[in-house]
């Protein structure tokens, strides 16, 4: 388990506290209008109601796009849909470590809630560096000294090391937000010690990191079974030697996921019980449906969706597990012809026992299609950072806020 200071541990009462937030959202490519205010409402109703009621005198820190891009805007908005969620005024200020923003933190008073101006626009912010690195940037010497304390609540882009994550860590106490506490001790509850049998469902057409998850719940025990669905099924298969037939085959071609096969043949070998293949599937024949075995491949037609022995199989795995992680759908589940697999694997795993954590955007979205999210334990919209956590992989927000803890004692 992470090593660090959560608000439990801290005073925040008439401190100011820079909170760095995960406010990225949807933005409309011609209005500029935010499309959806999920995570906005999700860290307001958490780490900045709490800081605000707690007396702090709160300064947002948050990214939204790019510059260059088309969702590059201000966080002015963002301000406002966040006074609306907390029902109170939110500040916001035009600038993020000059003049203005300096004066609007030395006049807040306890309570209050400043949002500063889009961290992206600062040119250093995505530079290269460790955290004493950015810590010399204008933008921390700027605004360090103003501030008593830093909150990192932004687990999202946690395995990102950019100024506004890792930068104020060398400078001030530091600790994790509510949603950063809650993240890393969902996903610890699966990767340090879960509970056996543990399940890992990976799917999706999004098959490139799928190798070194498996790999890395694989060689550490982490993970009882692997269960394949969508694209990853497909490549899994090809590793065990089935020809997908030349459509299928020329998909994983141009996707660059030819690649994996070797790594993922020499994981079936290793572990040729625990990784459990897709047995039959659905291909799509004038808009239908038509299933058919893997003994029946290659085939001219696309695969979309895995078939009845396999959910069934699948299910029965399920229904005896303790521990599940969903990532990625089994088939096209935006096709009513071909979203069975994903509504019943999904159905399975919300009616079972076993604490169950789901991620990724896609998953996050069928879930909600077929009405399953509120019976998963844990629902991640991290992204990136959920990913790079599952394979093991040191997260750079998490590592400055441990290595603070330790500095602060």
């Amino acid at each position: 388990m992470a090593k660090y200071l959560s608000l439990d541990d801290i005073k925040v009462k008439e401190k100011v506290v820079l909170v760095r937030v995960d406010f990225n959202s949807p933005v409309d490519v011609k209005s500029k209008k935010v499309l959806d205010d999920v995570r906005i409402r999700a860290h307001g109703k958490t780490t900045i109601r709490e800081l605000a009621e707690r007396g702090a005198r709160v300064v947002v820190l948050a990214h939204q796009g790019r510059k260059g891009s088309s969702d590059f805007i201000s966080l002015k908005q963002h301000a406002e849909i966040l006074s609306e969620v907390l029902d109170k005024p939110v500040q916001y200020v035009e600038d993020l470590y000059g003049k203005k923003a300096k004066n609007a933190i030395n006049k807040l008073k306890s309570g209050e809630i400043l949002v500063l101006e889009n961290v992206r626009g600062f040119e250093k912010e995505t530079m290269k560096g460790t955290p004493d690195d950015h810590a010399k940037t204008e933008f921390v010497q700027n605004l360090a000294p103003l501030a008593d304390l830093f909150v990192n609540d932004a687990f999202a882009t946690a395995h990102r090391a950019h100024v506004s994550i890792v930068g104020f860590t060398p400078k001030l106490q530091s600790a994790a937000g509510r949603i950063m506490e809650r993240e890393l001790k969902s996903l610890s509850r699966i990767l340090d010690n879960p509970e056996k049998p543990c399940i890992f469902i990976l799917g999706g057409a999004k098959a490139d990191d799928t190798l070194d998850i498996s790999r890395h719940v694989l060689s550490n025990n982490i993970a009882d079974y692997v269960l394949t669905g969508g694209v990853v099924a497909q490549v899994f298969l090809v590793a065990k030697g089935y020809k997908l037939g030349d459509r299928n085959m020329n998909f994983l071609e141009k996707k660059g996921l030819m690649e994996l096969i070797p790594g993922i043949k020499e994981l079936v070998q290793e572990y040729p019980k625990k990784i459990v293949p897709s047995t039959d599937m659905a291909i799509e024949i004038d808009g239908k449906r038509v299933e058919i075995t893997a003994e029946k491949l290659p085939t001219k037609y696309p695969i979309f969706d895995i078939g009845p022995q396999t959910i069934a199989h699948y299910e029965k795995l399920i229904k005896n597990a303790e521990s599940i992680v969903v990532s990625g759908p089994m088939g096209v589940y935006e096709n009513d012809e071909f979203n069975i697999g994903t509504k019943e694997v999904f159905s399975s795993v919300a009616n079972s026992r076993a604490f169950s954590l789901a991620g990724g955007g896609h998953t996050i979205a069928a879930l909600q299609k077929f009405g399953l999210s509120d019976k998963i334990s844990y629902v991640s919209t991290a992204g990136g950072a959920l990913i790079e956590f599952l394979m093991g992989k040191e997260l750079p927000g998490v590592a400055a806020l441990e290595t603070a803890a330790i500095r602060t004692g």
